[in-house]
């Protein structure tokens, strides 16, 4: 059976008659309480001040999710309107217009910026001036980040492929697919480089490592098991990036749980039920999760255990988590990063925006953190 796309953007929340994140909207059913925005709570005790250390502007993201690369200290940026930005240290270095409209986030090598549009296409600019290198064809739109690794170009279309491509020319050197449900989240899930193989989640909970070099299947693991009687309610896809800490990868599923493995010898080290659009972090000794209502939650890495959570953001539409000096930062539908005490979960400090939704992930550069706004904000956020 053909994969009919569930009609929303699992990294907005929003599961519905909508194929957009045209509203954002975070109140669900206006005449239900129990969806309405937790309201900013006052911040006390010992706090710190996020300080904005430089911000710009590159366009909005219209009905898609934009993540910025990052790669030797340069920041690369998109917008639903085809242009590419190069910023270094917040000043623009280049903006070049692809003509296209371009759907799926930035990724770079420092050496080629890579981006994807709404028709499948897959552009490679220069990283030095923008000039365009090459373009190639994927299956369909590509709603996430490419991933500019190792000399490929890899990117995941709409319908759960993945493409490699070469990075000098684009010519194309393999491609992954698998065998999709009957339904499945409109989401824009992303890939994690390992050495010599990717890392992606997948519709039905899987979460699979792929070899660069001919796009083999090396493993898959089981994240969460599908439930329920109709295909609706059987819906648990992996719809965030994965994440690596030493011998460890780990994944959280919407309408799932989330599971540490040890890609040694494939056992699960933990697992617990949870329900995620936006995913998790990992630090030394912490996983951290956003969860779809908007609580975050920590958990031993080794056990599992659960140690906190942060419950005063429900239904804020919270970005996933980024580990930042001692703090843990989130980003919310009104553009506000929260600081977030590793420790406990305590509240420690919250900077402003520009008021539009952070549904990106957050990306640590240096000692700062870095978000886009769907409005087309750059923030770097430094923590004293």
């Amino acid at each position: 059976m053909m994969t009919r796309l569930l009609a929303a953007f699992a990294a907005a929340g929003l599961i519905g008659g909508c194929s957009s994140l045209d509203s954002l909207n975070p109140f669900g059913n206006k005449g239900d309480q129990r969806n309405l925005p937790a309201p900013l709570v006052e911040l006390t005790g010992k706090t710190v001040e996020p300080k904005i250390l430089w911000h710009a502007s590159v366009g909005s993201a219209g009905a898609y999710v934009f993540t910025p690369a990052v790669a030797q200290s340069s920041v690369y940026a998109a917008a639903e309107n085809g242009n590419v930005t190069r910023l270094d240290k917040g000043q623009q270095v280049w903006r070049m217009s692809t003509d296209k409209r371009v759907s799926g986030g930035v990724g770079s090598d420092g050496k080629v910026v890579a981006v994807g549009t709404d028709k499948g296409e897959v552009l490679a600019l220069s990283a030095s001036d923008g000039r365009l290198l090459w373009s190639a064809k994927a299956g369909s739109e590509i709603l996430s980040a490419p991933l500019v690794t190792e000399g490929l170009v890899v990117v995941r279309s709409g319908d759960a492929r993945i493409y490699a491509f070469d990075a000098a020319d684009g010519k194309r050197r393999w491609v992954y697919q698998r065998t999709a449900p009957a339904l499945s989240v409109r989401a824009a899930p992303g890939m994690v480089a390992m050495p010599g193989a990717i890392l992606s989640g997948f519709p039905g909970g899987k979460l699979a490592a792929i070899a660069l070099n001919n796009g083999a299947a090396l493993w898959e693991f089981t994240v969460a098991l599908p439930k329920g009687a109709t295909e609706l309610e059987r819906v648990t896809d992996i719809t965030s990036n994965p994440v690596v800490g030493g011998q460890e990868v780990c994944a959280v599923a919407y309408r799932g749980r989330a599971a540490c493995f040890n890609t040694t010898n494939g056992q699960t080290v933990w697992a617990r039920d949870a329900s995620s659009f936006s995913g998790m972090e990992l630090d030394s000794r912490t996983a951290y999760v956003s969860d779809e209502s908007g609580i975050v939650m920590a958990f031993d890495r080794q056990a599992g255990a659960s140690l906190w959570k942060q419950d005063k953001l429900t239904n804020r539409k919270l970005s996933r988590p980024q580990a930042i000096g001692a703090y843990i930062a989130v980003g919310d539908y009104k553009g506000y990063v929260h600081l977030l005490r590793r420790e406990d979960g305590a509240f420690a400090g919250r900077v402003a925006t520009d008021g539009s939704a952070i549904v990106a992930s957050p990306i640590r550069i240096g000692d700062a953190v870095l978000v886009q706004t769907q409005d087309g904000g750059i923030y770097a956020i430094g923590v004293n």
